[in-house]
Protein backbone atom coordinates (compact mmCIF):
# COMPACT_ATOMS: atom_id res chain seq x y z
CA UNK A 1 0.00 0.00 0.00
CA UNK A 2 1.63 3.42 -0.75
CA UNK A 3 1.67 5.98 2.02
CA UNK A 4 -0.44 8.40 2.34
CA UNK A 5 0.80 11.98 1.46
CA UNK A 6 1.12 14.66 4.22
CA UNK A 7 -0.34 18.08 3.51
CA UNK A 8 -0.09 19.99 6.54
CA UNK A 9 -0.17 23.79 5.57
CA UNK A 10 -2.24 25.02 7.47
CA UNK A 11 -0.07 23.60 10.65
CA UNK A 12 3.09 25.00 9.20
CA UNK A 13 1.12 28.35 8.84
CA UNK A 14 0.32 28.38 11.94
CA UNK A 15 4.08 27.25 13.16
CA UNK A 16 5.23 30.47 11.39
CA UNK A 17 2.80 32.51 12.89
CA UNK A 18 3.83 31.16 16.55
CA UNK A 19 7.34 31.61 15.74
CA UNK A 20 6.91 35.31 14.06
CA UNK A 21 9.21 34.26 11.12
CA UNK A 22 8.42 34.87 7.41
CA UNK A 23 7.95 32.17 4.73
CA UNK A 24 12.04 33.33 3.87
CA UNK A 25 13.00 33.18 7.72
CA UNK A 26 11.69 29.85 7.65
CA UNK A 27 12.97 28.65 4.19
CA UNK A 28 16.62 29.28 5.75
CA UNK A 29 15.91 27.34 9.05
CA UNK A 30 14.56 24.39 7.23
CA UNK A 31 17.66 24.78 4.41
CA UNK A 32 14.81 24.89 1.56
CA UNK A 33 14.02 27.99 -0.60
CA UNK A 34 11.09 30.26 0.14
CA UNK A 35 9.13 29.64 -2.74
CA UNK A 36 8.82 25.90 -1.60
CA UNK A 37 7.73 27.19 1.53
CA UNK A 38 5.15 28.98 -0.30
CA UNK A 39 3.95 25.36 -1.90
CA UNK A 40 3.70 23.64 1.54
CA UNK A 41 2.07 25.88 3.10
CA UNK A 42 -0.64 26.59 0.41
CA UNK A 43 -0.73 22.16 0.10
CA UNK A 44 0.59 22.46 -3.29
CA UNK A 45 3.14 19.92 -2.36
CA UNK A 46 3.44 17.25 0.11
CA UNK A 47 5.54 17.23 3.63
CA UNK A 48 8.67 15.22 2.55
CA UNK A 49 10.27 13.27 5.32
CA UNK A 50 13.55 15.12 4.96
CA UNK A 51 11.57 18.28 5.52
CA UNK A 52 9.43 16.16 8.58
CA UNK A 53 12.88 15.95 10.47
CA UNK A 54 13.78 19.58 9.56
CA UNK A 55 10.82 20.79 11.23
CA UNK A 56 10.95 18.30 14.23
CA UNK A 57 14.39 19.41 15.04
CA UNK A 58 13.93 22.87 14.44
CA UNK A 59 10.76 23.27 16.62
CA UNK A 60 11.08 20.03 18.85
CA UNK A 61 7.83 18.84 17.45
CA UNK A 62 6.05 15.43 17.64
CA UNK A 63 6.53 13.74 14.24
CA UNK A 64 3.21 11.90 14.70
CA UNK A 65 1.19 14.73 15.74
CA UNK A 66 2.58 16.59 12.53
CA UNK A 67 1.91 13.42 10.23
CA UNK A 68 -1.52 12.79 11.48
CA UNK A 69 -4.29 14.15 9.21
CA UNK A 70 -5.84 16.41 12.09
CA UNK A 71 -8.94 17.73 9.18
CA UNK A 72 -10.31 14.59 8.94
CA UNK A 73 -13.21 15.28 11.62
CA UNK A 74 -13.68 18.72 10.04
CA UNK A 75 -14.05 16.96 6.65
CA UNK A 76 -17.01 14.53 7.86
CA UNK A 77 -18.61 17.17 9.78
CA UNK A 78 -18.23 19.90 6.76
CA UNK A 79 -19.65 16.83 4.77
CA UNK A 80 -22.68 16.23 7.00
CA UNK A 81 -23.62 20.15 6.90
CA UNK A 82 -23.06 20.37 3.55
CA UNK A 83 -25.53 17.69 2.30
CA UNK A 84 -28.15 20.09 3.87
CA UNK A 85 -30.49 21.06 0.61
CA UNK A 86 -30.25 24.49 2.16
CA UNK A 87 -26.80 24.84 0.17
CA UNK A 88 -28.18 24.01 -3.00
CA UNK A 89 -27.94 20.40 -5.12
CA UNK A 90 -24.55 20.77 -5.93
CA UNK A 91 -22.72 18.63 -3.18
CA UNK A 92 -18.58 19.47 -2.50
CA UNK A 93 -16.90 16.20 -3.16
CA UNK A 94 -14.65 14.89 -0.70
CA UNK A 95 -11.52 16.26 -2.38
CA UNK A 96 -12.92 19.68 -2.31
CA UNK A 97 -13.89 19.22 1.83
CA UNK A 98 -10.12 17.74 2.32
CA UNK A 99 -8.38 21.13 0.56
CA UNK A 100 -10.82 23.43 2.63
CA UNK A 101 -10.27 21.55 6.20
CA UNK A 102 -6.81 21.43 5.30
CA UNK A 103 -6.24 25.07 3.90
CA UNK A 104 -8.82 27.08 5.73
CA UNK A 105 -9.78 24.99 8.96
CA UNK A 106 -10.72 28.61 10.57
CA UNK A 107 -13.46 28.97 8.25
CA UNK A 108 -14.45 25.62 8.05
CA UNK A 109 -15.53 26.11 11.71
CA UNK A 110 -16.93 29.21 10.43
CA UNK A 111 -19.65 27.59 8.25
CA UNK A 112 -20.03 24.65 10.73
CA UNK A 113 -21.01 27.22 13.52
CA UNK A 114 -23.41 29.11 11.09
CA UNK A 115 -24.88 25.89 10.31
CA UNK A 116 -25.64 24.87 13.89
CA UNK A 117 -27.10 27.99 14.14
CA UNK A 118 -29.32 27.54 11.34
CA UNK A 119 -30.53 24.53 12.58
CA UNK A 120 -31.16 25.69 16.02
CA UNK A 121 -33.43 28.30 14.54
CA UNK A 122 -35.66 26.00 12.16
CA UNK A 123 -37.47 23.29 12.41
CA UNK A 124 -35.70 21.32 9.24
CA UNK A 125 -33.92 18.38 10.10
CA UNK A 126 -33.63 18.78 13.78
CA UNK A 127 -37.93 17.99 14.22
CA UNK A 128 -37.66 20.98 16.85
CA UNK A 129 -40.54 22.66 16.96
CA UNK A 130 -41.00 26.59 16.79
CA UNK A 131 -41.31 26.95 20.32
CA UNK A 132 -37.92 25.41 21.25
CA UNK A 133 -35.95 28.89 19.43
CA UNK A 134 -37.94 30.94 21.89
CA UNK A 135 -36.65 28.78 24.71
CA UNK A 136 -33.90 30.38 26.72
CA UNK A 137 -32.92 26.99 27.64
CA UNK A 138 -31.97 26.32 23.87
CA UNK A 139 -29.04 28.52 24.68
CA UNK A 140 -27.97 25.73 27.34
CA UNK A 141 -28.12 23.02 24.08
CA UNK A 142 -25.84 25.37 22.00
CA UNK A 143 -23.69 25.68 25.26
CA UNK A 144 -23.22 21.85 25.40
CA UNK A 145 -22.80 21.59 21.44
CA UNK A 146 -19.42 24.79 22.38
CA UNK A 147 -18.09 22.41 25.01
CA UNK A 148 -17.96 19.29 23.31
CA UNK A 149 -16.53 21.23 20.00
CA UNK A 150 -13.59 22.28 22.43
CA UNK A 151 -13.00 18.52 23.49
CA UNK A 152 -13.95 17.30 20.42
CA UNK A 153 -10.81 19.89 18.53
CA UNK A 154 -8.85 18.84 21.25
CA UNK A 155 -8.33 14.92 20.64
CA UNK A 156 -10.41 14.89 23.88
CA UNK A 157 -6.74 15.44 25.45
CA UNK A 158 -5.64 18.44 27.84
CA UNK A 159 -1.87 18.26 28.40
CA UNK A 160 -1.76 20.67 30.95
CA UNK A 161 -4.17 19.27 33.08
CA UNK A 162 -3.43 15.85 32.44
CA UNK A 163 0.29 16.42 33.56
CA UNK A 164 -1.39 18.20 36.70
CA UNK A 165 -3.51 15.54 37.79
CA UNK A 166 -0.12 12.72 37.32
CA UNK A 167 1.44 15.13 39.85
CA UNK A 168 -1.14 15.09 42.45
CA UNK A 169 -1.29 10.99 41.42
CA UNK A 170 2.35 10.65 42.46
CA UNK A 171 1.37 12.28 45.93
CA UNK A 172 -0.64 10.11 46.58
CA UNK A 173 1.51 7.36 46.50
CA UNK A 174 1.13 3.67 44.58
CA UNK A 175 -2.13 2.09 43.57
CA UNK A 176 -3.83 0.23 45.86
CA UNK A 177 -7.22 -0.67 47.27
CA UNK A 178 -6.55 2.33 49.85
CA UNK A 179 -6.17 4.79 47.49
CA UNK A 180 -10.13 6.42 48.28
CA UNK A 181 -9.01 6.85 51.86
CA UNK A 182 -5.08 8.59 50.68
CA UNK A 183 -7.50 10.91 48.81
CA UNK A 184 -9.55 11.56 51.18
CA UNK A 185 -6.61 12.06 53.74
CA UNK A 186 -5.06 14.09 51.24
CA UNK A 187 -8.05 16.56 50.93
CA UNK A 188 -7.99 17.36 54.79
CA UNK A 189 -3.92 17.96 55.10
CA UNK A 190 -3.83 19.74 51.71
CA UNK A 191 -7.20 21.61 51.61
CA UNK A 192 -8.96 21.32 55.22
CA UNK A 193 -12.00 19.43 53.19
CA UNK A 194 -13.70 16.69 55.27
CA UNK A 195 -15.09 14.08 53.23
CA UNK A 196 -18.08 12.62 54.57
CA UNK A 197 -19.83 9.46 53.12
CA UNK A 198 -23.65 9.67 53.35
CA UNK A 199 -27.08 9.05 51.85
CA UNK A 200 -28.10 12.37 50.77
CA UNK A 201 -31.60 13.46 51.33
CA UNK A 202 -32.11 13.89 47.10
CA UNK A 203 -31.52 10.10 46.22
CA UNK A 204 -30.45 11.30 42.42
CA UNK A 205 -27.59 14.04 44.29
CA UNK A 206 -23.92 12.63 43.90
CA UNK A 207 -21.86 14.98 45.56
CA UNK A 208 -22.76 18.02 47.76
CA UNK A 209 -19.73 20.94 48.59
CA UNK A 210 -20.31 23.44 51.44
CA UNK A 211 -17.47 25.47 50.80
CA UNK A 212 -18.07 27.84 54.26
CA UNK A 213 -17.32 24.69 56.18
CA UNK A 214 -15.26 22.67 54.14
CA UNK A 215 -17.63 19.77 54.15
CA UNK A 216 -17.95 17.67 51.02
CA UNK A 217 -20.59 15.48 50.86
CA UNK A 218 -20.76 12.03 48.63
CA UNK A 219 -23.08 9.25 47.73
CA UNK A 220 -22.49 6.26 50.14
CA UNK A 221 -24.59 4.73 47.43
CA UNK A 222 -21.81 5.32 44.23
CA UNK A 223 -19.55 2.72 43.83
CA UNK A 224 -16.13 2.83 45.64
CA UNK A 225 -14.61 4.75 41.73
CA UNK A 226 -17.33 7.04 41.55
CA UNK A 227 -16.59 8.14 44.74
CA UNK A 228 -12.95 8.74 43.65
CA UNK A 229 -13.80 9.99 40.69
CA UNK A 230 -16.36 13.06 42.45
CA UNK A 231 -14.12 13.55 45.28
CA UNK A 232 -11.06 13.91 42.86
CA UNK A 233 -13.59 16.52 40.32
CA UNK A 234 -14.13 18.61 43.16
CA UNK A 235 -10.45 19.22 44.77
CA UNK A 236 -9.90 19.87 40.86
CA UNK A 237 -12.28 22.66 41.10
CA UNK A 238 -10.03 23.84 44.14
CA UNK A 239 -6.61 23.01 43.11
CA UNK A 240 -6.92 23.48 39.30
CA UNK A 241 -8.69 26.77 39.31
CA UNK A 242 -6.05 29.09 38.00
CA UNK A 243 -5.28 26.69 35.25
CA UNK A 244 -9.07 25.82 34.27
CA UNK A 245 -9.41 29.39 33.95
CA UNK A 246 -6.38 30.10 31.33
CA UNK A 247 -8.01 27.02 29.30
CA UNK A 248 -11.34 28.70 29.41
CA UNK A 249 -10.29 31.89 28.23
CA UNK A 250 -8.10 30.27 25.17
CA UNK A 251 -11.79 28.48 24.24
CA UNK A 252 -13.30 31.72 23.24
CA UNK A 253 -17.43 30.11 23.88
CA UNK A 254 -19.72 31.63 21.67
CA UNK A 255 -22.72 30.61 24.16
CA UNK A 256 -22.14 32.25 27.92
CA UNK A 257 -23.31 28.59 29.04
CA UNK A 258 -20.84 26.96 27.89
CA UNK A 259 -17.64 28.29 30.77
CA UNK A 260 -19.47 26.93 33.48
CA UNK A 261 -20.52 23.33 31.44
CA UNK A 262 -16.60 23.35 30.03
CA UNK A 263 -15.50 23.74 33.53
CA UNK A 264 -17.14 21.07 34.96
CA UNK A 265 -16.10 18.77 31.81
CA UNK A 266 -12.70 19.69 32.33
CA UNK A 267 -12.88 18.97 36.87
CA UNK A 268 -14.31 15.86 35.33
CA UNK A 269 -10.91 15.39 32.46
CA UNK A 270 -9.21 15.96 35.43
CA UNK A 271 -10.55 13.22 38.04
CA UNK A 272 -10.32 10.73 35.23
CA UNK A 273 -6.36 11.83 34.48
CA UNK A 274 -5.83 11.49 38.66
CA UNK A 275 -7.89 7.56 38.73
CA UNK A 276 -5.27 6.50 35.89
CA UNK A 277 -2.59 8.56 35.61
CA UNK A 278 -0.98 8.77 32.52
CA UNK A 279 2.03 7.15 32.32
CA UNK A 280 1.21 3.98 34.65
CA UNK A 281 -2.13 3.39 32.53
CA UNK A 282 -0.33 3.62 29.43
CA UNK A 283 2.41 1.08 30.78
CA UNK A 284 -0.61 -1.17 32.21
CA UNK A 285 -2.56 -0.78 29.31
CA UNK A 286 0.19 -1.81 26.64
CA UNK A 287 0.74 -4.79 29.13
CA UNK A 288 -2.56 -5.99 29.60
CA UNK A 289 -3.18 -5.49 25.75
CA UNK A 290 -5.73 -3.27 26.52
CA UNK A 291 -8.60 -6.14 28.43
CA UNK A 292 -10.60 -3.60 30.25
CA UNK A 293 -11.47 -5.30 32.98
CA UNK A 294 -8.12 -5.89 33.98
CA UNK A 295 -7.36 -2.16 33.68
CA UNK A 296 -10.76 -1.84 35.58
CA UNK A 297 -9.24 -4.44 38.36
CA UNK A 298 -5.73 -2.59 38.68
CA UNK A 299 -7.02 0.94 38.72
CA UNK A 300 -9.78 0.14 41.01
CA UNK A 301 -12.01 1.93 38.17
CA UNK A 302 -15.51 1.27 36.15
CA UNK A 303 -15.07 -0.01 32.72
CA UNK A 304 -16.94 3.30 31.58
CA UNK A 305 -13.61 4.94 33.34
CA UNK A 306 -11.20 2.93 31.53
CA UNK A 307 -12.86 2.84 28.07
CA UNK A 308 -13.14 7.27 28.64
CA UNK A 309 -9.54 7.32 29.43
CA UNK A 310 -8.37 5.02 27.37
CA UNK A 311 -9.82 7.28 24.52
CA UNK A 312 -7.90 10.53 25.59
CA UNK A 313 -4.02 8.93 25.56
CA UNK A 314 -2.91 11.13 23.18
CA UNK A 315 -0.17 13.08 24.46
CA UNK A 316 2.74 14.03 21.94
CA UNK A 317 5.59 11.48 22.33
CA UNK A 318 3.74 9.26 24.02
CA UNK A 319 0.52 8.24 22.26
CA UNK A 320 -1.66 5.04 22.82
CA UNK A 321 -3.98 3.28 20.43
CA UNK A 322 -6.09 5.95 19.36
CA UNK A 323 -9.53 4.73 20.18
CA UNK A 324 -13.37 6.71 19.98
CA UNK A 325 -15.54 5.85 22.76
CA UNK A 326 -19.20 6.78 23.05
CA UNK A 327 -22.54 6.03 25.55
CA UNK A 328 -25.75 5.38 24.45
CA UNK A 329 -29.14 5.26 25.91
CA UNK A 330 -31.71 3.01 25.69
CA UNK A 331 -33.38 5.52 23.13
CA UNK A 332 -30.41 5.14 20.96
CA UNK A 333 -28.75 8.50 22.21
CA UNK A 334 -25.61 9.15 22.18
CA UNK A 335 -24.78 10.60 25.36
CA UNK A 336 -21.07 10.98 25.69
CA UNK A 337 -18.74 10.88 22.58
CA UNK A 338 -14.77 11.10 21.96
CA UNK A 339 -12.74 9.98 19.24
CA UNK A 340 -9.03 10.14 18.51
CA UNK A 341 -9.84 8.14 15.04
CA UNK A 342 -11.44 9.13 12.15
CA UNK A 343 -14.55 7.53 12.68
CA UNK A 344 -17.04 10.80 13.63
CA UNK A 345 -19.96 10.60 15.79
CA UNK A 346 -23.03 11.96 14.01
CA UNK A 347 -23.51 16.08 15.66
CA UNK A 348 -26.99 16.13 14.00
CA UNK A 349 -29.34 13.02 14.66
CA UNK A 350 -28.97 9.53 15.66
CA UNK A 351 -26.71 6.71 15.39
CA UNK A 352 -26.39 3.99 12.41
CA UNK A 353 -28.83 1.21 13.94
CA UNK A 354 -26.52 -1.43 12.44
CA UNK A 355 -23.23 -0.48 15.05
CA UNK A 356 -22.97 -2.94 17.39
CA UNK A 357 -23.50 -0.90 20.98
CA UNK A 358 -27.19 -0.79 20.02
CA UNK A 359 -26.95 -4.85 20.80
CA UNK A 360 -24.72 -4.89 23.89
CA UNK A 361 -28.25 -4.19 25.75
CA UNK A 362 -29.43 -7.94 25.01
CA UNK A 363 -26.32 -8.98 25.47
CA UNK A 364 -26.23 -7.81 29.29
CA UNK A 365 -22.76 -8.85 31.05
CA UNK A 366 -21.06 -9.53 27.98
CA UNK A 367 -18.17 -7.64 25.73
CA UNK A 368 -19.49 -8.46 22.29
CA UNK A 369 -17.12 -7.69 18.89
CA UNK A 370 -17.90 -6.11 15.59
CA UNK A 371 -15.44 -5.91 12.35
CA UNK A 372 -16.86 -3.22 10.87
CA UNK A 373 -16.70 -0.64 8.20
CA UNK A 374 -17.45 2.64 6.92
CA UNK A 375 -18.20 4.48 3.74
CA UNK A 376 -15.36 5.61 3.13
CA UNK A 377 -13.56 2.14 3.36
CA UNK A 378 -11.87 2.84 6.97
CA UNK A 379 -12.01 -0.66 9.16
CA UNK A 380 -12.53 -1.20 12.60
CA UNK A 381 -12.85 -3.08 15.83
CA UNK A 382 -15.64 -1.82 17.43
CA UNK A 383 -15.95 -3.21 21.33
CA UNK A 384 -19.84 -2.62 23.02
CA UNK A 385 -21.42 -3.61 26.66
CA UNK A 386 -24.10 -2.51 28.87
CA UNK A 387 -24.17 -1.88 32.43
CA UNK A 388 -26.91 -0.37 35.11
CA UNK A 389 -25.86 2.04 36.93
CA UNK A 390 -28.15 1.80 40.73
CA UNK A 391 -28.34 4.05 43.53
CA UNK A 392 -30.20 2.89 46.76
CA UNK A 393 -31.71 -0.15 47.51
CA UNK A 394 -35.06 -1.46 46.11
CA UNK A 395 -36.69 1.85 45.15
CA UNK A 396 -33.68 3.34 44.13
CA UNK A 397 -32.89 5.19 40.63
CA UNK A 398 -31.76 2.71 37.57
CA UNK A 399 -29.47 4.43 34.84
CA UNK A 400 -28.86 1.87 31.74
CA UNK A 401 -26.39 2.49 29.32
CA UNK A 402 -24.21 0.79 26.54
CA UNK A 403 -20.80 1.45 25.79
CA UNK A 404 -18.78 1.56 22.46
CA UNK A 405 -15.18 1.58 21.87
CA UNK A 406 -13.22 1.02 18.96
CA UNK A 407 -9.57 1.64 16.81
CA UNK A 408 -9.09 1.10 13.55
CA UNK A 409 -8.05 -2.23 12.28
CA UNK A 410 -3.97 -1.21 11.99
CA UNK A 411 -4.43 -0.94 15.39
CA UNK A 412 -5.96 -3.94 16.64
CA UNK A 413 -3.65 -6.70 16.84
CA UNK A 414 -2.48 -4.77 20.08
CA UNK A 415 -5.74 -5.87 21.66
CA UNK A 416 -6.58 -8.67 23.36
CA UNK A 417 -9.86 -8.46 21.61
CA UNK A 418 -8.42 -9.28 18.13
CA UNK A 419 -6.83 -12.61 18.83
CA UNK A 420 -8.81 -15.22 17.42
CA UNK A 421 -10.33 -13.08 14.85
CA UNK A 422 -9.49 -12.82 10.94
CA UNK A 423 -8.96 -9.52 10.57
CA UNK A 424 -7.77 -9.75 7.02
CA UNK A 425 -11.17 -11.19 5.91
CA UNK A 426 -13.50 -9.23 3.06
CA UNK A 427 -17.14 -9.47 5.12
CA UNK A 428 -16.78 -6.51 7.24
CA UNK A 429 -20.12 -5.05 8.63
CA UNK A 430 -20.83 -2.08 6.42
CA UNK A 431 -22.15 0.80 9.03
CA UNK A 432 -22.33 4.35 8.68
CA UNK A 433 -22.38 7.66 10.59
CA UNK A 434 -25.86 8.69 10.16
CA UNK A 435 -28.54 7.77 7.77
CA UNK A 436 -28.59 11.36 6.48
CA UNK A 437 -24.82 11.34 5.34
CA UNK A 438 -24.47 7.61 4.19
CA UNK A 439 -24.60 6.63 0.58
CA UNK A 440 -25.00 2.43 0.92
CA UNK A 441 -27.68 2.33 -1.50
CA UNK A 442 -29.34 -1.18 -0.21
CA UNK A 443 -29.11 -0.96 3.54
CA UNK A 444 -32.34 -2.61 4.91
CA UNK A 445 -31.94 -0.50 8.32
CA UNK A 446 -31.74 2.55 6.49
CA UNK A 447 -34.15 4.88 8.06
CA UNK A 448 -34.20 8.18 6.06
CA UNK A 449 -32.91 9.11 2.52
CA UNK A 450 -29.81 10.53 2.11
CA UNK A 451 -30.01 14.50 1.60
CA UNK A 452 -27.17 14.43 -1.16
CA UNK A 453 -29.24 11.86 -2.97
CA UNK A 454 -32.70 12.07 -4.76
CA UNK A 455 -34.98 9.35 -4.42
CA UNK A 456 -37.08 7.56 -6.59
CA UNK A 457 -40.68 5.34 -5.88
CA UNK A 458 -41.46 2.68 -8.20
CA UNK A 459 -45.40 1.70 -8.47
CA UNK A 460 -44.38 -1.44 -9.68
CA UNK A 461 -42.03 -3.01 -6.89
CA UNK A 462 -41.42 -2.78 -3.03
CA UNK A 463 -38.80 -2.94 -1.62
CA UNK A 464 -37.72 -3.18 2.17
CA UNK A 465 -36.89 0.25 2.03
CA UNK A 466 -40.22 1.54 -0.22
CA UNK A 467 -37.45 4.16 -2.12
CA UNK A 468 -34.36 3.48 -4.88
CA UNK A 469 -31.59 5.93 -4.30
CA UNK A 470 -29.82 7.95 -7.02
Amino acid sequence: MAARKVFAGAKLRALRAQHRLTQSELALRLDISASYVNQLESNQRPLTASVMLALAEAFDLDLAGLATDASDRLVMDLREALADPVFGEVVPNLQELKSVASTAPDMARAVLALYGAYRKSTERLAGMDAALSRDPQSGVASAYEDVRDFFHYADNYIDPLDRAAEAVSDELGPLGPDRLRRLIDYCAETHGIRVVLDVPVRPDTLVEFDRSSRLLRVNAHLEPSSQFFRIASTLAGLEQATLMDALLDEASFSAPEARPIARMGLANYFAGALHMPYGSFLKAADAYRFDIEELARVFGASLEQVAHRLSTMQRPREKGVPFFFARVDAAGTITKRHSATALQFARFGGACPLWNVHRAFEAHGQIIRQLAETPDGRQYLCLAWSHEKRMGGYRGTTRRYAYALGCEISHAGRLVYADDLDLTRTGFEPIGISCRICERRACPQRAVPPLASAISVSADRRNVVPYDIG
